[in-house]
């Protein structure tokens, strides 16, 4: 069994193949199981954002080649168009690619703190479908203590950079002034949460969230002393709307392009400012035909971001350091309790010869014998045995010229001194005489 990372993000894929292989949160329990059931995988968690689909599990040799082929089947996705965007890593690779994603060092604004709430919704997704064991729970637990490590050590959180901040920086672009400006927030997620604390520092006071649940919209909206609405009311909404940013979870684009050309005859074509984050997407990509929309997609923000990503260059050098040093010990505790099983095993053994030499010498005191001859016999017996496969598999490296499993069994042993290992070094016969 080893730990297996692999999947793609916007780096390998495009918009459009991460939309297909996106999971929404009702769905992801029944995947986690089937993916398990089908690709023979022991432990699973899967991290399904804007930017990327990932799995993360503890599974045999080869495990990854049948997860991606699980993948092309519930997807219906050839594997060619998959394999070419997909990345696979393994063992200590996995747990600093797992680190790295946490810390930020890998999401399209670096540094950006929204994946680790999201890793951590992935983890608590696991538990609840059954699909996270010890070693998953292990390495989750040890990934965010590695990511506060990051924020609290390095200055790479030091400015508010996100896809959020990013899309209302690009409105600021548009608008000259976005005091005079009105919004319009679909979904009422974290994202849409901090795009509207963006907004209202930037001064825009007029802000409407439109959401599937209204009790949470309101929730929200309160915030910015906004309004909430339902999802139906935002053809009403989008006459008013100089700015639309959406972030949702919905299967189906919510705002098409009939919609927008309603919405911008009312407005007489003044114009509207759309950002896509949600993947799959929110809004039609046929409404960016529009003459008097700007319709921007979550790639679409690589420009401003980059701009941003230099602040945090230097301090991510640290943060590379830390996630390096954590992956490396991560991997040490996990080749110590490896050992422990066979440690175990090894005390049973010799707990039961000593049981075993124990009741010999009771039976040989109650018969009479003498005390110190049988002190003599438990002893000498006991150590015989104790030492008997040990001096065995010395014996079978030393006649087969295995000099280096001797060495490394003086040390296990703790011989020390002016031993036979040593002088069988030195003649470099392996211990034998003529």
């Amino acid at each position: 069994m080893g730990l297996l990372a692999l999947g793609i993000n916007h780096k390998t894929a495009s918009l459009a193949l991460r939309e297909k292989v996106a999971f929404t949160p009702d769905a992801l329990a029944d995947a986690l199981r089937a993916a398990c059931a089908d690709a023979g995988v022991q432990e699973l968690a899967i991290l399904s954002t804007c930017n990327r689909t990932e799995f993360y599990g503890l599974a045999p040799a080869g495990s990854g080649e049948a997860l991606l082929a699980w993948l092309g089947r519930d997807r219906q996705l050839p594997l060619s168009e998959l394999a070419a965007s997909l990345y696979h890593f393994t063992d200590e690779e996995a747990v600093r690619h797992i680190m790295r994603v946490a810390a930020g060092l890998d999401s399209m604004v670096l540094g950006e703190p929204q994946i680790l709430g999201q890793l951590k919704t992935a983890y608590s997704q696991a538990a609840e479908a059954g699909t996270l064991g010890p070693e998953l729970e292990r390495l989750f637990q040890t990934t965010f203590s590695a990511a506060k490590q990051v924020r609290t050590d390095t200055a790479i959180g030091a400015h508010p950079v996100s896809v959020g901040f990013a899309a209302v920086m690009l409105a600021r672009q548009i608008f000259t002034d976005l005091q005079k400006t009105e919004a319009l927030l679909i979904g009422a997620g974290e994202t849409i949460e901090l795009v509207g604390k963006h907004l209202f520092e930037q001064g825009v006071r007029k802000i409407t969230v439109a959401n599937r649940t209204l009790s949470r919209g309101l929730a929200l909206a309160e915030q910015f002393g906004g309004r909430a609405i339902t999802l139906e009311e935002i053809p009403d909404a989008l006459v008013h709307a100089d700015i639309v940013i959406t972030s949702t979870a919905s299967p189906l684009p919510i705002l098409g392009k009939g919609m927008a050309e309603r919405a911008l005859k009312k407005r007489r074509h003044r114009p509207i400012f759309m950002v896509d984050i949600a993947v799959p997407r929110d809004i039609e990509p046929e409404v960016a035909e529009l003459n008097d929309v700007y319709l921007y997609s979550v790639d679409d923000l690589q420009s401003v971001i980059e701009e941003n990503i230099r602040s945090r260059q230097a301090a991510a050098q640290d943060a590379e350091a830390i996630v390096v040093e954590r992956a490396r010990r991560f991997m040490a505790q996990q080749r110590e309790q490896g050992a422990v099983s066979t440690l175990t095993t090894w005390r049973q053994q010799a707990e039961s010869l000593r049981e075993e030499e124990m009741a010999r010498a009771l039976a040989a005191l109650q018969k009479g014998d003498d005390p110190a001859a049988v002190l003599e016999r438990l002893s000498r017996g006991l150590t015989a045995k104790l030492l008997h496969s040990p001096t065995v598999a010395m014996k079978k490296a030393a006649a087969s010229g295995e000099h280096d499993k001797l060495r490394w069994a003086a040390e296990l042993l703790g011989v020390t001194g002016d031993d036979g290992s040593r002088r069988s070094r030195q003649r470099g016969d392996g211990g034998r005489r003529e």
